[in-house]
């Protein structure tokens, strides 16, 4: 059965939380799955997250999925809107490949705020691939791809609430129901709504921490499971506003405060469709096809940009085992895109604004071979070819092998191209928050980059305890590359091609350990080394971090009856843009950051259907000292919200209940 065509695979799905033996009428625990596990299974570098490790946090959000996850961070991309961005393998997100139920989705426009989109209770699993994956799904993956499969109609039916309040003035509330029509016939309805009560300056400079966010969204899905043929579809609607800047006696008694308003509307439908022609082989054919219109309209102060992307996608797929040893998947793709921007980058509010519509269609076509050799080795080879109408030709080869040594140590290794077409105002909106004048390269190339990972994993049991182990690294090279060089002055941000060089270095080492059956233990650090050059030597990224450790400790004492989660994660240091002078000669900042610690905690009680939680983020109480340079004067030359490396508001404390019911 093609994961691709069909999201609801075994791969895919959230497992048990407790795995059971009955004795008369004694009920034995015999086991406690990880809720974070590697895929040995597949050629790809993969690793699953399940429901159960999502509980480990508020998770109120995807952008807040990975608290407790080593590999993936999520920083924020100014201190004004609450943009947060993924970083994977040390680059930014925009290298990573997003996926719901394996559609391409958050992208161009939708991926500045994207990842508080997909409500943390609408998910059931999410699934991150490192390195340049499959080519089933396109040609963007550089750094890895990033799946959501969410709530399933046809799973069991059942009905989930979800709240949560923290002491920042946050609220939200969510629901999710499913109900089975029929034997082969099921629908469910996810809801969710959220809204901010309160601002708060915890550093007294006269702007919001955080912005005060009201967001509500729905989505219907319905399911057909037929002996053969499989059809499920799905709509949904996001309404979102975003408020911040100025806020108390600065907006109030100020005639010309500095406010950012940012208005979202998105609308998304898909619908998949498979036949199974050989089930005994998994032989499928299968067509998805999906839709999103997304409608933004943003002011920073006097600067505007609104922006209109409307997306069609559709693939079809032909997959079949040959035999236990060989495997095909192939099929075409179509992509449109099509964005009408208007904007204007100075702040002055009698100039008009200005017209950009921007047009790529791509049509494609991709194979993909895998052997199998009994799950010993595995490799999966594919390649794509696509035709842009901006850009014209481009194939994409991509290679992914596993080889389980033995039982406890396992090789892989990967090598893959990835393109990438960029935007240079839906990208970087968010420079608007700042003064600094934004000039834009006229012809900007298509982003070109090959990525390269190994490593070896293993399992041992010291003393009859589980002790997985890992060491993996890769490396990414640019051919060609869209950056902002913030260097070049305090005063302008240029988004251009690089003329340079460009790579990163990624190595992570990472150990699990259950030291007693209730306690998982998780230590890992990675180290980053990402660098270009703008034409003027090699230099390293700024707002980038050389480094990253992370202790996470879960504890689920009584049969799972509590639940102790706890994460300390410490940021290493790194380079910030080179800094201007004010007019006495002293720098606007320092050109480098200092490393700083995070600490996350959460204690959950569980009942038979429901539980409530509580919990705080950065108790460490560590913030960003001056994160906007020149609050004072948002009008003025300096001012500049988007140098964020570090948390800007202080220590978070907040408290929720889960309510399951399942009718089996």
């Amino acid at each position: 059965m093609a994961a691709a065509a069909l999201p609801f695979a075994a791969a895919a799905e959230e497992p048990d939380s407790l795995s059971f033996e009955s004795d008369l009428d004694e009920l034995v625990v015999t086991s406690r799955p990880d809720s974070r596990r590697r895929l040995r299974d597949s050629a790809m570098q993969s690793e699953l997250l399940t429901g159960a490790e999502l509980t480990r946090a508020a998770c109120c959000n995807l952008g807040e999925s990975f608290a407790t996850n080593p590999s993936v961070d999520v920083n924020y991309s100014d201190a004004a809107t609450g943009a947060r961005q993924i970083r994977l393998l040390g680059l930014p997100g925009t290298y990573v490949q997003m996926l719901t139920e394996n559609i391409p989705n958050l992208r161009g426009a939708g991926a500045q705020f994207g990842l508080g989109y997909i409500p943390g209770p609408w998910m059931q699993s999410i699934q991150i691939s490192k390195g340049a994956s499959s080519v089933k799904n396109g040609y963007e993956s550089v750094t890895g791809q990033i799946n959501v499969e969410m709530l399933k109609p046809q799973a069991d039916q059942s009905v989930a609430v979800n709240a949560y309040a923290d002491h920042m003035g946050r609220v939200e509330a969510n629901a999710a129901g499913n109900i089975r029509l029929s034997a082969p016939l099921s629908t469910g309805l996810l809801l969710h709504g959220e809204n901010t009560f309160a601002t708060h300056d915890g550093n007294s400079d006269g702007f919001a921490d955080s912005p005060r966010v009201r967001q509500i969204s729905v989505m219907n899905r319905w399911a057909y499971i037929g002996r053969k043929y499989i059809f499920q579809a799905a709509a949904s609607y996001l309404g979102e506003r975003r408020e911040s800047g100025q806020i108390g006696h600065h907006a109030e008694h100020n005639p010309n405060p500095y406010l950012i308003g940012i208005d979202t509307d998105r609308g998304e439908a898909w619908m998949k469709n498979a036949y199974m022609f050989d089930p005994a082989h998994a032989g499928n054919v299968a067509l998805i096809t999906a839709v999103s219109i997304h409608d933004q309209k943003s002011s920073y102060g006097e600067r505007l940009y609104n922006v209109i992307q409307k997306n069609l996608y559709a693939s079809l797929l032909f997959e079949r085992d040959f035999g236990r040893v060989h495997s095909l998947s192939a099929g075409l793709s179509l992509n449109m895109d099509h964005y009408r921007q208007r904007y204007r980058l100075k702040s002055d509010s009698n100039l008009p604004l200005l017209p950009l519509d921007q047009s790529e269609n791509t049509a494609g076509a991709y194979a993909q071979y895998t052997l199998n050799l009994d799950s010993r080795l595995v490799a999966m080879a594919g390649l794509r070819y696509d035709y842009s109408s901006l850009y014209g030709s481009m194939i994409t080869p991509r290679l992914h092998a596993r080889w389980n040594i033995a039982e406890p140590v396992s090789v892989h290794i990967s090598a893959g191209k990835g393109y990438r077409t960029p935007y240079a105002l839906a990208d970087n909106s968010y420079l608007l928050a700042s003064s600094r004048a934004i000039v834009i390269e006229p012809y900007l190339r298509q982003e070109e980059a090959w990525n390269l990972g190994a490593g070896v994993s293993g399992t041992l049991y010291p003393f009859n305890r589980k002790f997985d182990w890992g060491v993996e690294y890769y490396y990414t090279t640019f051919s060609n590359q869209t950056v902002v060089d913030l260097d070049r002055s305090p005063m302008a941000a240029y988004i251009i091609n690089l003329p340079g060089r460009s790579f990163s270095h990624a190595a992570q080492v990472e150990l699990t350990y259950r030291p007693i059956s209730d306690l998982t233990v998780t230590a890992a650090y990675r180290y980053n080394d990402v660098r270009l050059d703008y034409g003027r030597g090699l230099v390293e990224k700024p707002l980038t971090s050389r480094s990253k450790g992370l202790i996470s400790l879960g504890y689920t004492p009584m049969m799972g009856i509590w639940q102790f989660d706890l994460t300390l994660a410490i940021t290493g240091k790194g380079r910030l843009p080179d800094p201007g002078y004010d007019p006495d000669g002293a720098p606007l900042w320092d050109a480098t950051y200092k490393g700083f610690p995070t600490l996350n905690a959460q204690i959950t009680r569980n009942f038979r259907h429901w539980s409530i939680y509580i919990g705080g983020e950065n108790l460490t109480n560590y913030r960003q000292r001056n994160p906007i340079i020149g609050a004072a004067d948002p009008w003025g030359p300096t001012f500049d919200a988007t140098m964020i490396y570090a948390p800007v508001h202080g220590a978070m404390a907040y408290i929720g209940f889960r309510y399951n019911f399942t009718k089996y």
